[in-house]
């Protein structure tokens, strides 16, 4: 009886115990099960998945012209993945991919042995759809855990997508080396081709480097990159995908090499630009890898041959300033060579040769769509953009703002202005003129009582070269750059009202509230001086740079599309009247060598002091430019003097000729109220009939001549 009741216990404590151990291992498993499903994403996301993509600009005429990317990743239909590179995927990394529900127990027992047999859990057995559930979802770390969710997820993908449908995602997300996801990027990194031009041996090359992207790369191992192509192509022939003749043309195919990057990849300071635009609007995630198309204004065909120029032009003045400072330079190098002292001992000819460096934008006079940026003559060597960021002197190239506040004063292009030299003085408050003054001695004599004091500022301007006229037409003063016509304007209409006029055109730059801002001597960008004289060009009306057409998303929803706002600013009539005279600088003036272009061009040269910045800017009724030359650290040298505003004509005129060959040689259109008359060039009087030199003279209707 005791037996038996022992048993009894016995049997339930053991019951007991295996319910309990059981219990135990059943909650401990729903626990670990939890914890696997809970680190597990929703499958569906793949539906919506969008990998980091490359963001493409865009020229005007939809050339691709820069790519703004982190990773090289290009997302394509699996319609327009080559054949032989789909079999050779499947061949490679999982023959049995058609057959599997998501994972490969073949694949797994062999891994097994083999990971047996050598000791180390090295063998993989991944089939696509678990590369491409840890690829998209999981860590690369080989733990076990991560092992069992991968298992998991590629069964649910399965269930969830259809073949061709994981296989093209595959295809997309790989990492195949060289910052280069999906077989498209691949195909352009390795061998830059598109997807549907690959060869056999290119497609095996590409699969090849899906287990070690690094160790088979063909650019830092070319022949194990080659025997790793010609195994992927025989296991190709070996499972019916090639045939022996093909598989022996394709290890015939030789390997590629390194792509040498581009040398002065045209268009890097405009893209520096936009990027500087974009990158706050967007955010730096979504320019870089958000898959954007931007289509932009750049004439990349003119911007890379108006690089050219201006590098070509601006080194031959290189080696002209080096020749009269007795230093040898190598045309093909940007560093001079070493010059040697009388002494023997070696300089460093930097010190005394600065490299010339030079700025260059074109734009549409109409839209503000500017064709052309250059920043400088190298954005491998300086990033910094003389064309947008520097701020510069723009020298007599102002005067055109001030011609423009006399224009609206009723002036004329036939009243005559002074030419005679004035003295201006600083009464501690403002500046004022000595008015009965008329000559240079007397204003020297004047002068003198009050160079020694401090509270006390005298400034004399003078005429490049000294001369002056005397009484000469407000035309001849613009055609012929007068510096003193200028101050003398500024002094008659007041320098409050030539700032409203550059206000009014464009200019946000600080304008100092002085005479001498006739001359140029306040600091401007490039790109606000070319758009505010632009508004002359476009008969008063202002519309500023722009950039960018418009920015589409990775699914070609347009984000944002430029629209022009345009602000009359100035009569018709005035800027007629101010660009028919700018013509004459062209024609007659400091800019005449644009007047070999054979059309009709507004224009103004501008040299600052000591030859520190020199600028031409020209315009026809539909495009604008402008060119700047100088040097970064402001330094003049003493035989710089041969350059002025007219060396910088020359190569915008070389330049333009070729942007503007396809354009029309329209005049500017004379709008309604303007009447036209003969004039005494010399006395701003109506020409007699017999005068030969009598010159046809546009004036405001009822402002003309009325004596002879």
């Amino acid at each position: 009886m005791k037996k038996s009741f022992k048993k009894i216990i016995f049997t339930k404590l053991f019951l007991f115990s295996v319910l309990g151990a059981l219990f135990v291992f059943i909650l401990g498993g729903a626990i670990f099960m939890r914890y696997i499903f809970a680190g597990l994403p929703p499958v569906y996301e793949l539906e919506e998945y969008t990998p980091s993509l490359t963001s493409k600009v865009y020229d005007r005429n939809q050339k691709l012209i820069h790519e703004f990317s982190i990773e090289k990743r290009s997302m394509v239909p699996l319609a327009d993945i080559p054949v032989d590179l789909q079999n050779a995927v499947v061949a490679m990394e999982d023959r049995e991919f058609f057959e599997h529900a998501g994972l490969s127990f073949k694949g797994i027992f062999r891994a097994l042995l083999h990971d047996a047999a050598t000791g180390r859990a090295k063998q993989g057995a991944s089939t696509l759809t678990q590369q491409l559930s840890r690829g998209v979802f999981l860590s690369q770390e080989k733990k076990l855990i991560r092992k069992i969710r991968e298992a998991i997820l590629a069964v649910q993908i399965e269930h969830q997508f259809s073949k061709p449908e994981i296989l093209q995602l595959y295809l997309n997300q790989i990492y195949l080396g060289e910052g280069a996801y999906g077989v498209k990027a691949a195909a352009k990194r390795y061998f830059n081709k598109d997807l549907d031009t690959l060869t056999t041996g290119e497609a095996a090359l590409i699969v090849g480097l899906i287990p070690a992207p690094g160790r088979y790369n063909p650019f830092a191992n070319p022949k194990l990159a080659e025997q790793r192509r010609n195994l992927v192509l025989q296991v190709m022939k070996e499972q019916g995908y090639i045939k022996q003749e093909e598989l022996e043309e394709a290890k015939k195919e030789p390997m590629p090499t390194r792509q040498t990057a581009a040398e002065n990849k045209p268009g890097l300071y405009f893209i520096e630009h936009i990027r500087r635009i974009l990158e706050p609007k967007y955010g730096t995630e979504t320019l870089w890898k958000g898959g954007l198309n931007i289509y932009t204004t750049v004439d990349i065909d003119q911007q890379t041959l108006a690089e050219n120029i201006m590098n070509e032009r601006l080194q031959k003045l290189d080696e002209q300033v080096a020749k009269g400072l007795g230093i040898e330079i190598d045309p093909n190098d940007a560093e001079a060579e070493t010059a040697t002292e009388e002494d023997g001992t070696l300089t460093d000819p930097q010190a005394d040769y600065p490299r010339l460096q030079g700025a260059f934008m074109v734009r549409d006079v109409k839209t503000g769509a500017v064709r052309v940026l250059i920043g400088g003559r190298g954005f491998d060597e300086s990033k910094f953009n003389r064309a947008t960021q520097a701020k510069r002197q723009p020298g007599s190239s102002f005067k055109p703002y001030v011609w423009m506040a006399a224009l609206q004063k009723k002036y004329t292009p036939a009243t005559l202005v002074k030419d005679l030299p004035t003295m201006f003085y600083n009464d501690g408050r403002n500046w004022r003129t000595f008015n009965e003054m008329s000559d240079l001695y007397s204003l020297d004599l004047a002068s003198q009582p009050f160079i020694s004091s401090k509270d006390f500022n005298v400034w004399v301007p003078k005429n490049y070269g000294g001369r002056n006229d005397g009484w000469i037409t407000l035309r001849k003063g613009l055609e012929k750059s007068k510096n003193l016509v200028a101050v003398n304007l500024i002094d008659a209409v007041g320098v409050p009202e030539v700032v409203r006029v550059a206000r009014k055109a464009g200019i946000t730059s600080a304008l100092p509230r002085v005479p001498a801002l006739a001359l140029g001597v306040s600091v401007l960008t490039m790109d606000e001086h070319l758009a505010a004289l632009s508004t002359f060009a476009n008969a008063g009306i202002h519309t500023d740079n722009y950039y960018v057409e418009r920015v589409e998303d990775a699914n070609g929803r347009v984000l944002e599309k430029h629209v022009s706002v345009e602000d009359a600013a100035f009569s018709p009539q005035n800027s007629y009247l101010l660009i028919n005279m700018m013509k004459g600088v062209v024609q007659r003036g400091s800019g005449t060598a644009a007047a070999r272009l054979g059309r009709p061009i507004a224009g103004k040269t501008g040299t600052t002091q000591s030859h520190r910045d020199m600028w031409f800017v020209g315009m026809t009724p539909h495009t604008a430019a402008a060119a700047w030359m100088g040097y970064d650290d402001d330094t003049s040298h003493e035989n710089g003097a041969r350059f002025t505003g007219s060396t910088a004509a020359r190569w915008w005129t070389d330049i333009m000729e070729q942007v503007l060959k396809n354009e029309a040689k329209d005049d500017f259109a004379v709008p309604e109220g303007i009447s036209f008359a003969y004039i005494n060039p010399a006395t701003g009087k109506l020409a007699m009939p017999t005068e030969r030199n009598k010159f046809w003279e546009a004036f405001i209707k009822g402002t003309e001549p009325k004596s002879y």
